[in-house]
Parts: C-alpha cells; structure tokens; sequence
C-alpha cells in the first residue's frame, strides 16, 4: 500500500527538490511516505515550504510537518502493507510500524536503481558540470606549480585556494566533500582530512594528492564533480625531480586507470568483475591498493550513491554485484600509498554508455569519461606505456584542451597548452 522513504538523497531525486541542510549535499532534512495510486506525502519544517516548493510538487504531493510523521506510521498507515528499507531507516521507524499495527516488510528503496540511472537531462547536467569544474582545478594546478616550490603553501592554504577558483563559477553551490588536500606522509592516507592541527607546509621536492569536488547548479542544469589529481612539486631551483619509484608507481596506476576507462564489457557485467583491470599492473610490481576503485556519484546529490561500485568482489563492500547499466556514473580512481613516505591516486567520473559493436552477439557497454583537467606528465614514466596507452593519454590531454582552452587565457592557458601536449 506504502512505501516509507527516509532516506534524503532519495527524497530530493523522488521529488525534484534540492535543499541546504547537510554539508556538501543539496538535502533538505524530511520523509516522505508515498502510496499505491501515486500520490505522496512530504514530511518537513514549515519554515522550508515555499510557494514555489508547493506549485513545484502539485496536488499528488500532501505537504505535512516534519513533526506529524510519527503519527502517520503509528496511526494512518495501520493495517497497511508497507515496505521500508532496512538500509536507510533507523530502528525507531520500523518500532512505530509495527505499535501502529502496519504490515511492513523490509525492501530496497525503489528509487536506488532508478536514481543511479542518469536520464538524458541529468548526464548533459554533468557533463557541463565537469567542464566548468576542470577549468577551476587547472587554474588551481597551475597556481600550485609556481607558488608550491617556494615553500610558503601548507594544505589548508591549497584546498581554501581550489574552493576559491571554483567560488569563481556563479554556478556553484557548495563543495561536494571536505577537501583531502595532502602532502608528502599525509598523501599515503587515502582518506585523510586536513585540519588545523594535522595541517602541514606543502614540502618542494615532494608529492601533493588533492582530492575535491563541487556541487553545480543553476539555469544549464546541474552536477555533482569529483577529482582528484597527484601532482610533483618541484624545488625553488627548478631541478627536483620525482623518483624512479615515485615515477613507476603513478605510471603503474596510470596504466590501471587507462584499463577501466577503456573496458568494453557485456551487458550484465558488476563492477566486481572490472576491478582487477585497474590493478593489475601494480600487482605484477607486487603492490595493491586497499580502497575500491570506484562509487557512484548522484546528480546535484550526493558524492557517494549507490548501488553501483567497483571494488574487489570478495572485500565486503556493497555494490560490487551489482549490474552496471547504461547511464550509471562511476569514479574511476586507482592509487598506490606507501605508508609515511607519498600517496599517488588518480580519479576520473565516467559514464556507462552502450557500445556499437560490428558483428557483436548481445549488447555491450564501456565508458565515457566525463573528466578533463591534465594530468602531471613529469610523473609519467613513457617507458612503462605501450604505444596505445600514450595514444591515449594524448587523445586525452587533447580533449581537455579542446573543452577547457575557451574557458582559460593568459598563464592558465599558457600553462594548459604545455601539460597537455603530445608525450
């Protein structure tokens, strides 16, 4: 008869709504109970209902106080079939079901899969997203570059000074997540998060990982970007260089990470099963990385959706079986950290498109990449690629010139002609 929907994200996609009360993520804090013959209640604050809000949602949406919720699972919905998912509701929903005498069952939110599947207008909003995004990471890289060698930038000056190339774009409401902005040791933290007491001087001669992303909203559409990009510092006399090591490793995950975005695989196919493309060079180097390779990413929501992931099958992580489908979006970011010395990962979105394949028996998928900012060449070890991997690597630096060189001038285009040209 119901299905009772707790979860925000799920909420702001069901109905169209955006709001601003989690950081990070356009949520607005509410339920919502939809029923059998398509029509829905949204449970939130008075305060947060606009006339605009209630000419968006219509006559098939009630509009209710937050606070009437718990009445409605004890009372209105009494012996009604009703179906919540266990993943995304507190134990005490569940406990004022069944006081109220409902029949529920625990079922996955149905609006996970179809969220997860971008639709047209939701792909193109993302596209225009991550353009507008390159520009502002590649404005901040080549600031990085001459300032960082001097050695008065430490890691919160860097993340506050991305956040404000992307505060240029009027387009931006906020940063998707806190902005891991590390250097040396604290680069081998896949999830380190700066603060003032870790915060640290950027060392020139060192590796720098930054990992970041915005949230883009406005008459062109919307989206949701994250990147991340790990980049050699070099030293005030211009003759530092990255290590053999240091070079064979973001070459190895380079290498990975080419595999992924190149994959070409059955309908049917999880992101379990693509995972060890991404690591498999850094296996035979006798490495390994211990995060996934990949989540989901919502549209205008949150940076994190499932249900889709890559990571290794037998690791326990939700969402590698999952079947990839046309319009999911995905991360696609392999790494390689070597405990207290330099962290190394690098972090593109793609997008599952179908792929036209002569002569195929069955349909097949791959990947669009929807990332264009450059990627640090003196980190590249040519040696290591195969003739189709530089192939790559400038077929892609050329699309990111292409789409970004409009948007740059002065040193930003100086500096985005020279990273991406030719290896």
């Amino acid at each position: 008869d119901a299905v009772v929907i707790p979860a925000l994200d799920s909420i702001a996609w069901l109905l169209n709504i955006r709001g601003q009360d989690v950081a990070h993520t356009p949520v607005a804090l509410s339920y919502v109970i939809a029923h059998k013959d398509g029509s829905a209640e949204l449970f939130i604050a008075p305060e947060k209902v606009t006339p605009e809000l209630t000419r968006h949602l219509g006559n098939a949406v009630t509009v209710r106080e937050r606070a009437a919720f718990e009445g409605a699972l004890t009372g209105e919905l009494a012996g009604k079939s009703v179906s919540l998912d266990p993943d995304f509701a507190v134990v005490g929903i569940a406990q004022a079901l069944r006081v109220g005498g409902a029949q529920f069952t625990f079922k996955r939110d149905p609006t996970i899969l179809a969220k997860a599947i971008k639709n047209d207008c939701e792909q193109q909003g993302h596209r225009d997203a991550q353009a507008r995004d390159g520009a502002a990471v590649s404005r901040f890289l080549r600031w990085l570059e001459g300032e960082a060698p001097k050695g008065g930038v430490d890691e919160l000056t860097a993340a506050a000074k991305l956040a404000e190339f992307r505060a240029m774009d009027a387009g931006l409401r906020d940063l998707s997540f806190d902005t891991i902005s590390a250097a040396a040791g604290h680069a081998a933290l896949p999830h380190y998060k700066v603060d003032a007491d870790s915060n640290i001087p950027i060392p020139p001669g060192s590796i720098y990982l930054v990992d970041s992303g915005g949230q883009y909203a406005d008459q062109s559409g919307g989206g949701t970007t994250d990147i991340t990009r790990t980049v050699w510092v070099g030293t005030p006399d211009g003759l530092g260089v990255p290590t053999v090591e240091m070079r064979d490793r973001f070459t190895r995950v380079l290498k990975g990470h080419i595999q992924i975005d190149r994959a070409v695989f059955p309908q049917g196919t999880c992101g379990g099963q693509l995972d060890a493309l991404a690591r498999q060079y850094l296996w035979e180097a006798g490495v390994d990385y211990a995060h996934g390779t990949g989540h989901g990413v919502g549209s205008f929501l949150g940076v994190h959706e499932g249900p889709q992931r890559i990571a290794k099958p037998g690791g326990g992580q939700a969402g590698t079986g999952q079947e990839l489908f046309a319009g999911m979006i995905l991360s696609n970011e392999p790494g390689y950290y070597k405990s207290g010395a330099f962290g190394i990962r690098i972090e593109n979105l793609v997008l599952v498109e179908e792929r036209e394949i002569a002569g195929a028996e069955g349909r097949y998928l791959g990947f669009e990449t929807l990332t264009f900012v450059p990627l640090d060449r003196k980190l590249i070890a040519r040696e290591l690629l195969t003739a189709d991997e530089i192939a790559w690597v400038d077929t892609y630096h050329a699309k990111v010139r292409a789409l970004l060189s409009p948007q740059l001038s002065g040193e930003d285009l100086a500096w985005l002609e020279r990273e991406t040209a030719a290896l």
